[in-house]
């Protein structure tokens, strides 16, 4: 019988330790997660423009299939090099994370140039020549998994360098649930935004009061401003988010002059106000900085994205260099 109760005893004990574990893990997850809020950010208001032109019918369904290519981007591809890396060759993680972070400030950049100096855009043109819809959805789902490719880079390795995790398989298990909590978070929210419009064109149809009609009608106006909030928060996250990168990685690497006077105008913004504001005043001013470095940057990066790196690739792919 005592040996039945010590059994019983250790199993518990093993319990204790699986749910502290698991808790360990959801903490740890969440923590890295909100790490990569920008890039979840511009990765949801991205995704809804590869959905341009479809039959309602089809939405979903695309949603679906550049999700599993998310999933299958993050968790095949991406989470064996990460750990390798971070076990390996943890050297490298500052590097890479301030290759994504230029990325990311270049994206940002030229979304901003391109509301400045608009021009016709050719991905939209040679969309237009396209006659085979289901070419033409193939297409955009794979180039939406390349593009979801990038993204999941950088949200993997922002992750990772944000996981205080004790062994290997406690920072494995990390990675996996940030990686799948935010493929569900960014490609849930997409396939709401993408739909919201079928409900509210269904409510001014066919709801059975003036009200339900009216609610309708103003999901169906409200939606082109909802995309347009998600680019515009998109873009500055990307901004503040790949300035943030580059400046930290720059300190790393032992050149801190610029990210501790951002440090310290920032300090002083947030004690030139109520000491209710004090955090948020200081947030703000950092994130402000951050982002504004991040135009400066990927404006210096964009005649070299487009004029050496999208050439040279080209070469090497033999494929048109595209903008």
């Amino acid at each position: 019988m005592s040996g039945l109760l010590a059994l019983l005893d250790d199993v518990a004990g093993i319990a204790k330790v699986a749910a502290a574990s698991v808790d360990d893990v959801a903490a740890a997850a969440g923590k890295a997660g909100a790490k990569t809020a920008g890039v979840i950010i511009d990765d949801a208001a991205v995704t809804p423009k590869y959905l341009q032109g479809f039959a309602p019918a089809r939405e979903l369904p695309i949603i679906w299939r550049i999700t599993r290519g998310s999933l299958f981007n993050k968790l095949i591809l991406l989470m064996p090099v990460a750990m390798l890396l971070a076990n390996f060759a943890p050297w490298l993680i500052t590097p890479l994370l301030m290759l994504g972070g230029s990325y990311l400030c270049f994206e940002g950049a030229e979304k901003v140039f391109h509301v400045l100096f608009p021009h016709a855009s050719h991905e939209i043109e040679q969309d237009m020549s396209v006659k085979d819809p289901g070419h033409l959805e193939e297409q955009k789902i794979k180039g939406a998994i390349k593009t979801d490719f990038i993204l999941s880079a950088e949200i993997m390795t922002i992750a990772l360098a944000a996981i205080e995790a004790p062994n290997v398989w406690m920072q494995a298990a990390t990675l996996a649930v940030v990686a799948i909590g935010v493929t569900v978070a960014v490609y849930g929210s997409v396939a709401v935004i993408v739909k919201m419009d079928d409900v509210g064109l269904y409510l001014a149809g066919n709801a059975p009061t003036p009200v339900g009609r009216g609610l309708g009608r103003g999901l169906v106006k409200f939606m082109p401003v909802l995309m347009w909030i998600l680019s515009v928060v998109g873009t500055a996250a990307m901004l503040w988010v790949g300035g943030s990168i580059v400046i930290h990685g720059l300190e790393v690497l032992g050149f801190g002059w610029l990210g501790h006077h951002i440090h310290d105008w920032a300090y002083a913004v947030g004690h030139a106000v109520p000491a209710a504001w004090e955090g948020f005043a200081e947030w703000t001013a950092k994130a402000t900085m951050d982002g504004v470095f991040g135009v400066a940057w990927g404006l210096v990066l964009i005649p070299l994205a487009t004029k050496v790196v999208g050439p040279v690739i080209a070469a090497v792919s033999g494929k048109k260099a595209s903008h």
